[in-house]
């Protein structure tokens, strides 16, 4: 490839004014001094852009990475919309245990103050959930959450929240998108941290605050008797990330017994000990099954970095020698059965809501609507979650209250105050799940079985594909455009499309315009395509149903069915 080198010189030049980091000057000043005008192109060809929630990218100097200036960037457009949006406009700041974390958070502390804004500055590395909390208990205007997720090590991010909670959605999002993504460097205003401090700009989070999440957590109980100084043991990992301080401190304060991975205890932005810090992939479980296993574990937990997923494993027996890792569709299966029986009572007063993403299993929907509860499907993003709580603030309330918000890909929510998914409180929550049947002689495997015996067998498989590099958005472009050629009574793998929906016009069950495809397929397959919101890939999702009869035919088809899509979708 041809390189404009003389334009590249120019943009890195003009990074290296504005980057104040020397561990980000100097990969940028060693590729100049070489010429590697290949590298500097993947990071200069594009600017790391503020989306609809904030922004993610691999650490590193270079407009097109996580880096110290392109933080204060966004920050400062950030300030700017604050400053509209309020008259004494206030933020909180958490981070977690990703490289650059805490540098990040107080660089963005630093340009809110010299906006004028009011900052709470997490002293310690904090989750997702307790920021989420914390907006709300503070009455902040907004927040911000150092992190990206579950992402490899390399990478970085921003999140942002609003004054309710949630991940900012439109208008706000829109508009602060729009000044961030337009600051300039002599844009940027600063401030040193004990001028801040000493202003009253940046301060520490009160203690309380945590204090009040554990208070509310603990009252989300339905059966705190139940687990209270029950005998179990749970096998519990935070993969080097936020969770293992407030999971350990709610376990131990119902006097349940909780053994931790020590290789994956302390924070630790390398994640030395997995290659992905994600609960959902069985390799990055593996330490904490074996844990299990030499401690007869009733129950094990995993969270990753900014502690919002949630990972589960369950005993196959009573000898506690085999564990099997559950899907997030059937986490989601089993909290949500559990809930709405523990709240059999509520009905009488107000009927349940649930919340769950398009991509979530129809089973949740099938064991809420079936028992008086109502089920709305959202797309994929835990900000949609929260807008339907928040409904429930107004004349929606008074006949309905929220019970319970899940996204197949390990997100849990089960406390109204907190308004992201939650592995914390959810962790606890499926704590005392498991407990609760195994007070009817039921393990959570057999609870799960009658699930399907009940309400009928649902499987699922998700696959994706990556684009990276500078022609991966255009590959993700044409394939969308690819399928969207497809309609009604065409054939897909082998099977009609009984209904193909597209939500992309804004036309479809009251969905905003999303890039987003669902089809129905003859047999009951349903399939849905997306591109991630915060990876370079497609991703797909196929749903599988038989009734309880019929379920070992379906086991028996099911890999060369799942093949038959891969094949077609390639």
């Amino acid at each position: 490839m041809a390189y404009n080198e003389k334009d590249l010189r120019s943009k890195a030049e003009a990074y290296l004014k504005a980057e104040r980091e020397p561990v980000f000057r100097t990969e940028v000043e060693a590729e100049l001094a070489r010429g590697d005008w290949e590298a500097l192109f993947d990071r200069f060809y594009t600017s790391l852009s503020f989306g609809t929630a904030g922004m993610r990218g691999i650490i590193g100097g270079g407009t097109n990475r996580m880096n110290s200036y392109m933080v204060r960037k966004v920050t400062q457009g950030l300030s700017e919309y604050l400053m509209t949006a309020s008259a004494n406009p206030s933020v909180v700041i958490a981070y977690d245990s990703r490289n650059f974390s805490e540098l990040f958070a107080m660089e963005a502390a630093l340009v809110l103050a010299a906006n004028g804004v009011s900052v709470y500055l997490y002293q310690t590395l904090h989750p997702v959930p307790m920021l989420s909390f914390a907006v709300r208990y503070l009455q902040t205007t907004a927040g911000i959450v150092i992190t990206a997720s579950h992402n490899p090590a390399k990478y970085n991010g921003y999140k942002v929240y609003w004054r309710d909670g949630g991940q900012v959605t439109p208008p706000h999002d829109y508009s602060i998108a729009e000044r961030a993504n337009a600051v300039k460097l002599e844009d940027i205003k600063d401030i040193n941290e004990q001028n801040a401090r000493s202003k009253g700009l940046l301060v520490p989070v009160p203690d309380k605050v945590d204090e009040a999440y554990y208070h509310a957590a603990l009252l989300s109980l339905r059966r705190p008797n139940l687990v209270q100084d029950s005998p179990i043991t749970v096998a519990y990992t935070p993969l080097h990330g936020s969770g293992n301080i407030p999971v350990q401190h709610l376990l131990k304060k119902v006097g349940i017994r909780c053994v931790v991975v020590e290789q994956q205890r302390e924070p630790d932005g390398n994640f030395p000990t997995v290659e992905l810090p994600n609960p959902e992939h069985p390799k990055a479980m593996q330490m904490v099954l074996d844990l299990a296993k030499r401690e007869k574990a009733d129950i094990v937990l995993g969270t990753d970095p900014d502690a919002d997923r949630l990972g589960i494993a369950i005993p196959l027996s009573a000898k506690k020698d085999e564990y099997r890792l559950l899907t997030g569709n059937q986490i989601a299966t089993l909290l949500v059965d559990y809930l709405v029986e523990a709240d059999k009572h509520k009905l009488l007063s107000k009927r349940p809501l649930v919340v769950k993403s398009l991509v979530t299993t129809d089973l949740v929907a099938r064991i809420v609507e079936s028992q008086g509860g109502r089920c709305k499907d959202v797309l994929t993003g835990f900000k949609y979650i929260a807008e339907q709580i928040a409904d429930l603030e107004g004349p929606k309330g008074e006949h309905e209250y929220f019970l319970f918000g899940c996204e197949e890909s390990y997100g849990f929510l089960t406390l109204n105050q907190v308004r992201d998914k939650d592995a914390v409180s959810s962790a606890l929550a499926s704590v005392e799940m498991m407990c609760y049947w195994a007070k009817q002689n039921l393990t959570l495997q057999e609870r799960l079985e009658q699930i399907y015996e009940r309400w009928g067998y649902s499987t699922e498989a998700v696959f994706s594909k990556d684009y990276e590099g500078a022609s991966g958005k255009e590959k993700m472009a044409s394939i969308m455009a690819n399928l969207r050629k497809l309609k009604t009574g065409d054939q897909l793998a082998g099977k009609e499309i009984t209904d193909f929906k597209d939500l992309l016009d804004g036309k479809q069950d009251k969905f905003p315009p999303s890039d987003v495809l669902i089809m129905h397929l003859e047999g009951g397959d349903k399939l849905v395509v997306r591109p991630s919101g915060t990876e370079p890939k497609i991703k797909y999702y196929l749903f599988f149903t038989a009734e309880a009869s019929e379920r070992a035919q379906l086991e028996k088809d099911l890999p060369s069915r799942i093949e038959r899509y891969k094949a077609a979708l390639s």
